[in-house]
This record gives structure tokens, C-alpha cells and sequence, in this order.
């Protein structure tokens, strides 16, 4: 009975980690311009730039890609929407490297918009 089960649950999963992380990518990136826009206000713009933020959305996104994407792999068979949305990890993760600013912001909403292009990619391959 489990393995019946497993199919279907799984195939829903899928779907549902993929607009979740399209989802949560398009939540970041609404962090990262309203960071931008309150900097730009008042110069001090407090918990939203705090380092740990920035790292446990990157954690965050890291996790959903290993799932939705590394099974989008298992599924469909196709490495080009892993490659993708791990470039764009990629990316989010050198963009913590720099110091906050512009080159920051530019790097970050790069990575989210490549990862969340990986993210659809998926979702168009298994569905």
C-alpha cells in the first residue's frame, strides 16, 4: 500500500516545492528592494540588513533546491534546471561575500531571478 501511495505523493511535492521556491524567490527578492528603498530612506534601516537574515535565506534556499530540484532530477532526468538554479545559488551565496551595497543587491536579485528560472524550468519538465 505505501508504494502505491508513494507515486502520488511525490508528484505532489514536486509541484508543490517548485512554486513554493518560486514563491519564497520572489519573497527575497522583495526583501532585497524594500532593503534598498529604507536604505535609501533612512540610513538606518536595522534588523532587515542583520547578516543572519541573508544567511538563512540563502540555508532556506538551498534546501528547497536539493528537494524540489534534485527531484525534478530523479523524475524527469533532466540536469539542465538543477545546473541552472544552482548557478544562481551559486551566485546568492558570492553575492554574502561582498559588502552591503549596490554590487550586493545586484549579485543577490541576479541569483534569486536565475534560481527562480531553475525552480520554473523544473516545474515545465515534470509537469
Amino acid at each position: 500500500m505505501a508504494t502505491v501511495l508513494a507515486p502520488r505523493f511525490w508528484e505532489q511535492v514536486d509541484s508543490r516545492f517548485d512554486r513554493l521556491a518560486i514563491g519564497l524567490s520572489s519573497l527575497c527578492l522583495a526583501h532585497c528592494v524594500a532593503s534598498t528603498v529604507l536604505l535609501a530612506l533612512a540610513s538606518a534601516a536595522g534588523a532587515f540588513l542583520h547578516p543572519a537574515i541573508h544567511e538563512i535565506g540563502l540555508v532556506l534556499a538551498i534546501l528547497f533546491g536539493l528537494v524540489a530540484l534534485g527531484r525534478g532530477i530523479w523524475k524527469h532526468g533532466y540536469m539542465l534546471p538543477s545546473a541552472v538554479g544552482a548557478f544562481g545559488l551559486g551566485m546568492m551565496a558570492g553575492a554574502l561575500t561582498l559588502p552591503h551595497g549596490g554590487q550586493e543587491i545586484l549579485w543577490t536579485v541576479l541569483g534569486v531571478a536565475v534560481l527562480a528560472l531553475g525552480h520554473d524550468l523544473n516545474r515545465r519538465a515534470t509537469y
